[in-house]
């Protein structure tokens, strides 16, 4: 017999109710955060104190600068100078907008010839020369030496993980399922943001589904991302290396596949009526995402050094987007070119 009207309005709230209590109980249920800390350099990374670059007489010598952080000690020597003595050397550096001097604000030439930028910015990137003079003996006449630098700048690739999960749903117009989505997305954003990452849905569509064998069915289709924020724009201080991008969001991962496996688990233990909007299990999928902001792209032949980098682009390629690799394009002219 079929159920009357009010009869089918309980169920349905009971349903829905069961919904919200089965995404709350897991939210409890989410892992404790894991200790503050601060970010370590990748593996890749060019930019300790300690890391002095030397020249050479025969090509320009490439350096990677991190963006906004403190270069190398580019050093106004070959390697075979840098170990000899030098008898009243000079030095003088000329680099994209002329000559650097000692009260240059955006460079230091330290008492050795060193070229040090404290914060080095897009636009510093370039061709930098220096001129030294020296003497190998006293009684020998001064030599001169010219050597050339091509310093870029590069940054951090974009990196996240990009999530897609299916839903059993109400009817596609229910404004229950737009609630749902909301309630998702509040509950992973808690899951990782002790972790210094943030979810962001990417799309969210509903289908009506022919299963096998069976009749239709209301699915949500989910696509969202999670990415780290920058440190500052955590929760709490990070002290220690487990703030380093890479590693929280692994842990962010890490929770997010555990959130979706308790709610197979939780819907296991579910008596009927089930609930209407619940995870169809195993529909859960997981890409890793890596990209260059816009002017920057990785190329491991021209940068061989430097090949998991975002490289500022060179002239002659551009990055319009955040893709990973510039491309050719003549009329560019400019490092870290837009547009073409």
């Amino acid at each position: 017999m079929e159920a009357s009207a009010p009869g089918r309005a309980r169920r349905g709230r009971r349903a829905r109710a069961a919904v919200v209590l089965l995404l709350s109980v897991l939210l409890v249920r989410a892992p404790p955060a894991v200790g503050h800390s601060i970010q370590l350099p990748g593996g890749f990374r060019l930019t300790q104190d300690s890391l002095k670059i030397v020249g050479s007489s025969n090509y320009p010598v490439k350096v990677y600068v991190l963006l906004h952080q403190r270069s190398p000690h580019v050093l106004c020597v070959t390697q075979q100078l840098r170990n000899s003595e030098l008898i009243d050397p000079s030095f003088q550096w000329f680099g994209p907008g002329g000559k650097i001097s000692s009260e240059n604000s955006t460079a230091e030439i330290t008492s050795t010839g060193s070229l040090v930028f404290e914060n080095f910015e897009e636009s510093m990137t370039g061709v930098y020369t220096c001129f030294l003079e020296y003497k190998p003996t006293v009684e020998e006449a001064a030599k001169n030496l010219q050597l050339k630098y091509i310093i870029y700048a590069y940054r951090e690739p974009r990196s996240y993980y990009q999530f897609t999960a299916q839903y059993h749903a109400a009817p596609c117009n229910s404004i229950y399922n737009t609630a749902f989505e909301k309630k998702l997305l509040h509950i992973l954003s808690k899951l990782v943001l002790n972790f210094y990452c943030e979810v962001s849905l990417l799309k969210s569509e509903c289908h009506r589904v022919k299963m096998q064998k069976a009749g239709f069915q209301n699915e949500l289709f989910f696509t969202f991302s999670v990415s780290f924020l920058d440190i500052e724009k955590g929760p709490k201080p990070c002290v220690d290396y487990s703030c380093e991008p890479s590693r929280r969001l692994m842990k962010a991962k890490n929770h997010i596949e555990r959130f979706f496996n308790q709610q197979v688990e939780a819907l296991g233990r579910h008596a009927e009526p089930l609930p209407e909007i619940y995870y169809i299990e195993g529909t859960l999928q997981v890409t890793w995402i890596s990209r260059c902001f816009p002017g920057y792209g990785t190329n491991a032949l021209q940068h061989p050094k430097c090949p998991e980098c975002c490289v500022i682009c060179s002239p002659g390629s551009y990055n319009p987007r955040d893709g990973t690799h510039c491309l050719a394009c003549n009329s560019s002219l400019a490092f870290g070119a837009r547009v073409c």
